[in-house]
């Protein structure tokens, strides 16, 4: 009786944890795929255990450069969605202007619509255009795919803002520089940051438009897709381990940073 108002009490913590566990279930396959030394050329069946992949993980022809395109690429599509998505999530918010309400409605397509409905209309426009496919168009439509994302970020860290902190610093002789670098700003920088991560992962893993715009350049999610269809190396499990291991440092970096700023303001 006692177990069973235990499991009562404690269930959805173990509904949580259950589901934690299943989404990280994935993560610890690829970990313990990257340690394998398979004999044919796929890497789903445990053969035996080395470190060959890690110790060369760019031992694959193709694959360190297509996963420093990818990495290029998300930097800079992350760099211009955030700044023009914070520009736009300021003015929808702070001014009244017309058509306000339909690009209002028009920002939230691109999470609406379906990728490859997105990826088939910019290779259109593009071929159109006659623009030739590669870095610049995978770049082009990997803002217009992380702009929304990064706008709905922001727009919500800036419409919880309270005024009366940007009145105050005008009524204490702050320009309007000063009060947006030294107010506004620390205080939209939480939202900014988030819209920025999720910026970056979605440009990052994205494939089905950048298969759709990319030409004849190969990104990393591109490599990974061909390559499962010849046989699957073991530095791709290497790279995603490493991709694991670095997000998980910088989560655990932030909360450590927040709980220590807490304290201090405690």
């Amino acid at each position: 009786m006692a177990f069973v108002n235990w499991f009562k009490r404690n269930l959805v913590v173990l509904a949580g944890l259950f589901t934690l566990g299943y989404l990280l279930l994935p993560n610890v396959v690829v970990t313990v795929f990257s340690f394998n030394d398979p004999k044919g050329r796929f890497n789903y069946e445990w053969q035996k255990f080395s470190t060959d992949a890690w110790t060369d993980p760019c031992g694959v022809s193709g694959l360190c450069s297509s996963l420093t395109l990818s990495l290029q690429i998300a930097f800079w599509a992350t760099l211009g969605a955030t700044v023009l998505g914070a520009m736009i999530a300021f003015a929808l918010v702070r001014y009244r202007f017309r058509a306000r309400g339909a690009v209002n409605s028009l920002i939230f397509m691109p999470m609406a619509m379906p990728e490859v409905v997105m990826a088939a209309s910019l290779l259109t426009l593009f071929l159109n255009m006659g623009v030739q496919l590669g870095f610049w168009t995978i770049l082009i439509a990997h803002v217009m795919l992380c702009l929304s994302f990064v706008v709905t970020a922001v727009k919500a860290r800036v419409m919880s803002m309270d005024p009366r902190l940007e009145q105050a610093a005008q009524d204490l002789y702050a320009g309007p520089l000063q009060t947006f670098l030294r107010v506004t700003l620390p205080i939209a920088a939480p939202g900014i940051a988030a819209g920025a991560l999720l910026a970056f992962a979605l440009s990052f893993d994205d494939f089905i438009i950048t298969n759709f715009n990319a030409g004849s350049t190969v990104t990393f999610p591109m490599f990974v897709w061909g390559s499962a269809q010849r046989g699957t190396p073991v530095q791709i499990n290497v790279i995603g381990t490493a991709m694991f291991i670095i997000a998980v440092l910088l989560v655990l970096t932030s909360m450590v940073v927040t709980n220590r700023r807490t304290k201090r303001k405690a």
